[in-house]
C-alpha cells in the first residue's frame, strides 16, 4: 500500500474501505428495513403483544452488545476476515428463522441470532489493519457514510418491499445480503496478516482486556459513544412527535430525515479533508463535534415551537452525530495496543449498542 502522498488514500485502500462500508451497509439495511413495518406485521401473529414486539427489536441489540468483545478478541486471536465471515453466516441463519416464523417467539429467537453475528468491531478493527492512520478517519467516515445510506435506503424501501414481499420476504432479502457479503469480502478484502506473526502476543487474555478497559483515553472514547448512541436513540423517540405537531404526517418523515442526513454527511466532509491534511488534530474534532452537539441539543430544546430553527437544529446535530461516529473509531483505533485492536474495537462496540440500548 504505497502511495507518494502518505495523505492520500490509496486504490487498494479505497477498495476495501468501499467493500467494507457496503458490507456494513448492507448488513445494516437488513435490519433496518423492518423497522417502519415490523410493529403492524407484529399484530397480525397469533402470539402478539407489544411486549414480545419490544423484545423482537432489541434484542439483536443486546445481543449485539454482549458479543462484541468476545469476537472482536478471538479475530485478534484467528483473524479478522474469519470472523467475519463467520458472523455473516450467523446473520444469515438467523434471517432464515425469522422468515420461516408463525410467531413471535421464533422471530425473538431468530433476531437473536441475527445479533450474535456481531461484526461491527470486527469490521472496524480491519479497516485499521489495512489503512494507514494519515487516511484512517477518511475511511471511518465512508463507513459512517456507507451506515447512513443503509438508513436513508431503508427508509424509502421498508414500506416498499413490505408491500410486495411482506416481512418474511425481507428476512429472505436480508440472509441472500449476507451471502453475498460473504463473497465481497472473500474476493474483495485482503487478509490482513493476524496480530500473532507481526507482534507480541504472549499477553493473557486478562491482560490484553485489562490494557484496554482501563486505558483512560479509550475510556473516554467509549462514554463518548454510548452517550452519542443514547442521545441518537432518544432523539428519534421525541423527533417524530415534535414532526407530526408540524403537521407532517408519519408517512411524509422520510421528506425531512433524508435531505437533512444527506446534507450533513455532505457537512462533515471539509473537516475530514482537515484532518487529513494536517491541519485539525482528530482531538480537535471530537471537542468540536462535542460543542456543535450540546448546542443543537439547545437548539432542538430552545426552538421547539418554531419549524426552521427546529430544522437547523436538527441539522446541526447530524453534522456532530457523523463528524463524532467518524473520528471517534479511528481515535480508538490509533490509542488501542496493535495486539489488542480487535478487542478494543470490541468495548468501543458494545458501548455503541448499549448506548442505543439505553436510550430506547
Amino acid at each position: 500500500m504505497t502511495t507518494n502522498n502518505p495523505n492520500t488514500i490509496t486504490i487498494t485502500e479505497l477498495r476495501t474501505v468501499l467493500t467494507l462500508g457496503t458490507v456494513y451497509g448492507i448488513r445494516m439495511l437488513g435490519l433496518f428495513m423492518i423497522l417502519p413495518v415490523f410493529a403492524l406485521y407484529a399484530k397480525q401473529l397469533p402470539d402478539y403483544t407489544p411486549l414480545k414486539v419490544g423484545i423482537a427489536i432489541g434484542i439483536y441489540g443486546l445481543a449485539q452488545a454482549l458479543l462484541q468483545i468476545p469476537l472482536g478478541l478471538l479475530s485478534d486471536r484467528i483473524g479478522r476476515k474469519s470472523v467475519i465471515i463467520g458472523g455473516l453466516v450467523v446473520y444469515a441463519l438467523g434471517s432464515i428463522v425469522a422468515a420461516n416464523a408463525a410467531t413471535l417467539y421464533w422471530i425473538i429467537w431468530g433476531r437473536a441470532i441475527q445479533g450474535s453475528g456481531a461484526i461491527a468491531a470486527v469490521i472496524m478493527a480491519t479497516v485499521a489493519d489495512l489503512t494507514r492512520k494519515e487516511v484512517r478517519t477518511q475511511a471511518m467516515a465512508i463507513i459512517g457514510i456507507g451506515i447512513g445510506a443503509a438508513f436513508i435506503l431503508s427508509m424509502l424501501f421498508g414500506p416498499i418491499l413490505e408491500h410486495w414481499i411482506g416481512v418474511p420476504g425481507i428476512f429472505w432479502l436480508s440472509c441472500g445480503l449476507a451471502l453475498f457479503s460473504i463473497m465481497a469480502i472473500l474476493l474483495l478484502v485482503p487478509t490482513p496478516r493476524p496480530p500473532g506473526l507481526s507482534i507480541d502476543t504472549t499477553d493473557s487474555i486478562g491482560t490484553q482486556i485489562n490494557k484496554v478497559l482501563f486505558n483512560s483515553e479509550l475510556l473516554r472514547a467509549n462514554f463518548g459513544i454510548f452517550t452519542l448512541q443514547l442521545l441518537m436513540t432518544s432523539l428519534f423517540l421525541v423527533v417524530p412527535l415534535e414532526l407530526n405537531l408540524f403537521g407532517i404526517p408519519s408517512a411524509h418523515h422520510w421528506q425531512v430525515y433524508i435531505p437533512v442526513i444527506l446534507i450533513s454527511v455532505v457537512g462533515i466532509v471539509p473537516l475530514v479533508i482537515m484532518e487529513r491534511r494536517g491541519n485539525s488534530s482528530i482531538k480537535g474534532l471530537v471537542l468540536l463535534g462535542i460543542l456543535v452537539l450540546l448546542g443543537a441539543e439547545v437548539g432542538l430544546f430552545v426552538w421547539g415551537n418554531d419549524f426552521v430553527g427546529f430544522i437547523s437544529a436538527l441539522l446541526l446535530y447530524f453534522i456532530a452525530f457523523n463528524l463524532l461516529e467518524a473520528v471517534l473509531p479511528s481515535l480508538v483505533t490509533r490509542i488501542a495496543p496493535a495486539n489488542a485492536k480487535g478487542i478494543a474495537m470490541g468495548i468501543f462496540s458494545s458501548s455503541q449498542f448499549l448506548g442505543a440500548f439505553c436510550g430506547g
